[in-house]
């Protein structure tokens, strides 16, 4: 599949109500359809947003937002203290991407203020909804019909939100031009695009946010994007890089601590103290850095000094082999905290270490 769309049209589907629990969503988007004069076609491709999907269905949690983020948790994959004082965990939802607390979302839930849940099988009820709006629409169940589940979610290294295929059905989501060339003739070997995406986050320019408008219909996609056959049917959950292709399964400070034994998301983490996004003081990092050195070695001592320019730490322990263990664990509990530790001086019964800051990365 390499064509490419010479034109694209996104139409926002203005009109639907607020959706409650055991609502058609087929029948209120296709009335959508209908108040613009419009219906479905072949080749059209509907993006509705999840939200929705989790109204119709009822999927609301009793429960406050962070046990619902816990209970939606696959893994932690990083952690930090946010703006608010709240810790907000990156982690590989139920739902099945990697995002920020499990998806689980408060706003625009509707007038009882619920906490919403992502659909378990985001690509079953896409199915499900496409099965659905062909039979309302008295269409062929071999009608080349997209339908895209959307969600939001941030990226890593890039600024600010974007909407993204949550669960698809009816359409390729990958683009894999593997094998052929370029525009130069060179061979293609890496890039697939991911076609699902693209179009989620073209229907989220005519949705928004704060509009109202949770649903879009793209017409003009190119007919090799629609599934033929179960094999070209994977769904979303083919753009989630997990297992050996995940670089990034775990953050780099997470890994640190959990190669201590402090797995991000535990209770020892909270115990130990987690990472803020705003600058702390070097005393509140220092105190982090000690707590989870100690967290090995339950007999070892540690004595913190904090001046303007580091903190020099006494460690002590009853033998030699716990005092070497504590030093190699501060060691690296200092880097977690991007802190320098280096040996000042040795006794008989203990070691100083000074623990300075890391130098900041040059442009």
């Amino acid at each position: 599949m390499s064509a490419a769309a010479s034109r694209v049209e996104v139409h926002a589907l203005t009109g639907v109500p607020e959706v409650r629990t055991g609502d058609d969503l087929a029948r209120l988007l296709l009335a959508a359809l209908a108040s613009s004069e419009s219906a479905l076609s072949p080749g059209d491709c509907l993006v509705v947003s999840s939200k929705v999907v989790s109204k119709a269905r009822g999927l609301t949690w009793d429960g406050d937002r962070a046990s619902a983020v816990e209970a939606h948790t696959r893994r932690v994959v990083a952690e930090r203290v946010g703006t608010t004082g709240a810790v907000t965990r990156v982690v590989e939802s139920v739902a099945g991407p990697v995002m920020a607390a499990a998806g689980v979302d408060a706003s625009n839930t509707g007038p009882d203020d619920a906490v919403l849940l992502l659909p378990e099988d985001p690509d079953a009820e896409a199915a499900a909804l496409r099965a659905a709006l062909l039979r309302a629409a008295d269409l062929p169940e071999d009608t080349p019909l997209g339908v895209v589940l959307s969600d939001t979610a941030g990226r890593p290294w890039r600024a600010g939100l974007t909407d993204f295929a949550l669960g698809a059905a009816g359409m390729v989501v990958l683009d894999d031009l593997r094998g052929g060339v370029d525009h130069d003739g060179r061979p293609l070997l890496v890039t697939a695009r991911a076609v699902a995406d693209e179009v989620a986050a073209a229907a989220d320019l005519v949705k928004g946010k704060a509009d109202g408008v949770p649903a879009a219909l793209v017409r003009g996609l190119p007919a090799s994007w629609f599934a033929v056959g179960p094999e070209d049917d994977a769904g979303a959950a083919a753009l989630v890089r997990l297992g050996p292709g995940d670089w990034f399964a775990t953050g780099h400070v997470e890994a640190l601590r959990a190669a201590l034994g402090v797995a991000p998301g535990s209770a020892a983490s909270d115990e130990v103290g987690v990472r803020s996004v705003v600058p702390e003081p070097l005393g509140v990092r220092v105190g982090r850095v000690v707590a989870l050195a100690l967290h090995g070695v339950p007999d070892g001592s540690a004595d913190v000094a904090v001046d303007a320019d580091g903190a020099d730490v006494g460690l002590a322990a009853p033998d030699g082999y716990d005092l070497g263990r504590l030093v190699v664990r501060l060691e690296v509990a200092a880097a977690s905290e991007d802190l320098m530790a280096d040996v000042a001086s040795r006794t008989g019964s203990g070691v100083t270490v000074r623990l300075t800051s890391l130098p900041t990365p040059g442009p």
